[in-house]
């Protein structure tokens, strides 16, 4: 069922066999006997691919739902082995931002496993992911992502912050070359290139900007009161008497991701990735988790 699905999604054996991380000849002739197996014809060859028949559709339905029941028995019988327990990684306000639904869902399901939230400073985009500290991390992009896959589950327009008597705050729109002779956050030596120069809207071997260095989001609207040094955040986010926000209209959205490590298997961990998937949608970046 997991070849036909990847088969499915793919149109094509060769992609399917990839992703599968296999040849294409058991993959071809696994088709074949599921195809025999069944009594009726599934995919419809041609030289640039393959199209479901209406017996393909309907398995492919049945297919998922089946696979997506195997997965969270295993994960069940998983957690129930090792005791039960996973570390969450957050960064901010990432794991407010999806974590009452998701943790609401992923309790329902796993009433057994006990979860462990860590929450990370600025310097850490992937929470503790890479360093093995965390099982999954709920976070934003973009960070170097070697090693890691990552499942968007919203997208947020973002904004510069201001302090409510600033004159750009009467503006309804900015652009990042209004912004050129202010001071800016900057986050400490060491931190994902990526992710600082997102922050400070340039690029990672662009010109570091001029202002104070901040690890946490207290510190940067502190900052702002205080001094006015602005920052970024997204829209989205709820800002104390005396600050505001204005849209920046050239900056990318600010990505609220499920990540975990490519090469963790872990059956709860997937559960986790496809509850998270499920509530909120949103598309994979690297891996299938769905595989």
């Amino acid at each position: 069922m997991r070849y036909f699905v990847a088969v499915a999604e793919e149109r094509h054996f060769g992609r399917a066999a990839v992703r599968l991380h296999m040849t294409q000849p058991p993959l071809s002739r696994a088709i074949k006997r599921l195809e025999i197996d069944l009594g009726t014809v599934l995919l419809r060859r041609s030289a640039t691919g393959v199209t479901l028949t209406v017996a393909g559709t309907a398995l492919y339905d049945e297919a998922r739902t089946l696979l997506e029941q195997a997965e969270q028995a295993r994960a069940r019988v998983t957690a129930a082995a090792r005791g039960a327990t996973m570390t969450v990684g957050t960064l901010a306000d990432s794991a407010e931002q999806v974590g009452t639904r998701l943790a609401a869902a992923f309790r329902r399901r796993h009433p057994e496993v006990h979860v462990h939230i860590r929450e990370a400073d600025f310097t850490d985009p992937t929470t503790g992911l890479r360093a093995g500290r965390v099982d999954v991390a709920l976070t934003r992009t973009p960070f170097d992502d070697t090693g890691i896959s990552t499942h968007v589950l919203r997208s947020d327009p973002v904004g510069v912050v201001l302090r409510t008597d600033d004159p750009l705050a009467r503006r309804d729109v900015l652009y990042l070359r209004d912004l050129a002779d202010r001071r800016w956050f900057q986050l400490p030596e060491g931190t994902d290139p990526l992710w600082r120069a997102y922050w400070n809207g340039t690029t990672p071997t662009g010109e570091l900007r001029d202002g104070p260095v901040v690890r946490t989001v207290h510190e940067c609207l502190q900052g702002v009161l205080w001094n006015g040094t602005i920052g970024l955040t997204p829209l989205a986010h709820a800002l104390p008497n005396g600050l505001t926000s204005v849209p920046l209209a050239d900056m990318p959205p600010s990505r609220v991701v499920v990540a975990w490590k490519k090469a963790n298997t872990d059956p709860l961990i997937r559960s986790f990735i496809h509850i998270a998937a499920a509530i909120y949608g949103g598309q994979s970046e690297g891996e299938e988790f769905t595989t």
